[in-house]
């Protein structure tokens, strides 16, 4: 059993490249006792973005707080909070906050998505 506050994970700086103004929090995971995925938690600040990029495993999208921008196979989706997205294996995407707040959304993958 696990149970924990998103205000209590440690939270790290995405150093990738093509990223900007982005923090990244492992909420759950095989650490806390969940074998093969993942559920992480993204902050974008201002002008923040993951990279343009694609790969092979799927991952599933719940928006938190702030307004984005889903790049998702040539298209952009509006987001905000309530949103939800699933983003195929192999489907080129990126995240983009189009505000100024903070733009903060869940991401679970699979376990060797979390890279």
């Amino acid at each position: 059993m696990y149970v924990s506050n998103v205000k209590d994970i440690k939270s790290t700086t995405v150093n990738a490249p093509g990223v900007k103004n982005a923090l990244k929090q492992v909420l759950i995971g095989p650490e806390q006792g969940w074998e093969g995925w993942v559920m992480r938690h993204f902050t974008l600040g201002a002008s923040g973005n993951s990279p343009k990029h694609s790969h092979p495993w799927p991952h599933i999208n719940y928006i938190v707080s702030g307004e984005g921008i889903l790049f998702l196979d040539g298209n952009e989706h509006n987001l905000g909070p309530g949103s939800v997205a699933y983003v195929p294996g192999g489907t080129e995407h990126q995240f983009r906050n189009n505000g100024t707040a903070d733009f903060a959304f869940i991401c679970i993958v699979p376990e060797e998505g979390d890279v």
